[in-house]
């Protein structure tokens, strides 16, 4: 038995940008081992496995090269453009996708992948005493979601500079840290940068679970339902965001660069 599988550059409009993802199309459901073994082979940030529905939907799952996790938005985004692609689905038809955070959808509109995400808003909280010196610079702001912790450094310039002592980010009780700042550019509202040891992902290259929090932290901040954020990994790459009750709109492109057969 073999069966088919891609990697997707997700949040990028050429090869080799953005945040690759591996997507594995199952006709069946298969063990957790088995998918960790394949994800930890694909050694990307994330490979998803999906498996198709009686009524057309399917069933998603996300790992890393080391763990399962409860949410991924650029190996979603894959997920939907490879159906796409290859004609699965119909160029009008939504994605359908059963998560472990719920029913998560996606649609076209042009050459854009729309994805309808839970927003995961921050609280502010008592900071871990590990958190400051893990950074290695000062923040303004420091709060955390069912996953992360997100926190707001002076500006882009520190965002970029930032080079976290790793084993500390690693110990902490989340899946990872999120740093962010008000964009240095007009064309954008806020910058960012992801890091996740713990779940077997020094940098992540482009996080679209990261912007479920980071827009509905924006957008309070500067008044604004509709943003633009960049991930200032050394790959980078744009998400587009939009504040639609307790959901968040994600959007962005995607570019195939490998399909093949994993036997």
């Amino acid at each position: 038995m073999s069966w088919d599988i891609y990697q997707v550059d997700a949040f990028a409009d050429r090869p080799f940008s953005g945040n690759p993802a591996g997507v594995c199309l199952l006709e069946g459901a298969a063990s957790e081992s088995w998918m960790q073994s394949v994800a930890a082979e694909m050694n990307v940030a994330e490979t998803a496995f999906l498996v198709r529905r009686d009524d057309g939907a399917y069933d998603l799952r996300w790992f890393t090269p080391t763990v399962e996790i409860d949410l991924c938005g650029h190996a979603t985004l894959a997920s939907a453009h490879v159906l796409w692609e290859q004609g699965i689905l119909p160029a009008a038809a939504r994605a359908r996708f059963h998560t472990r955070s719920g029913l998560l959808t996606a649609w076209r509109e042009a050459e854009t992948i729309r994805m309808d995400f839970p927003a995961e808003p921050v609280v502010a909280g008592k900071t871990p005493a590990t958190l400051a010196p893990a950074i290695g610079v000062p923040f303004v702001f420091a709060g955390r979601n069912r996953m992360d912790w997100l926190v707001e450094v002076a500006d882009e310039a520190t965002v970029r500079a930032v080079r976290p002592e790793l084993a500390e980010l690693a110990a902490l009780d989340a899946r990872g840290v999120i740093v962010t700042a008000a964009s240095a550019m007009p064309e954008r509202d806020f910058v960012s940068r992801f890091f996740a040891p713990g779940a077997g992902v020094d940098e992540d290259p482009v996080t679209g679970s990261a912007h479920c929090a980071l827009a509905p932290y924006w957008a309070a901040k500067l008044g604004k339902q509709a943003l633009i954020g960049f991930q200032a990994s050394p790959r980078g790459g744009t998400v587009a965001c939009a504040i639609a009750g307790d959901r968040v709109v994600l959007g962005g492109r995607a570019v195939t660069v490998l399909r093949g057969k994993l036997l």
